[in-house]
């Protein structure tokens, strides 16, 4: 039986370690990092400039906004460097039978 709070994105095999990559969900877009921590997924938006995250790097679990370097830890949108302040929504991932599966608010 499938959980309707979450939505199958992709299956884990096509993000390998240490990378990331982003999904469209209706009208918003998800970035999934998988790290040596596990897989996790923040909104695609830096809060400072408005950059595509996606467009940046994933050092570990820091995803470093190509616009003006900020930072913000993956796996819960905290705010790592500047110049952002505002923490990047995140979401609850899970994987089963092998897929990325990400839980988005209404």
């Amino acid at each position: 039986m499938h959980d309707p709070d979450f939505l199958r994105l992709a299956p884990l095999a096509e993000l390998p370690p240490n990378s990331m990559r982003a999904f469209t969900v209706g009208h918003r877009t998800v970035l999934v990092c998988h790290t040596r921590d596990g897989v996790h997924a923040l909104d695609n938006l830096c809060t400072h400039g408005e950059a595509r995250l996606d467009e940046g790097r994933l050092r570990g679990t820091r995803v470093i906004c190509p616009l003006h370097g900020a930072s913000f830890d993956c796996r819960n949108g905290a705010v790592l460097g500047a110049p952002a302040t505002v923490p990047v929504a995140s979401h609850a991932v899970r994987i089963v039978d092998g897929w990325i599966e990400v839980a988005l608010p209404a």
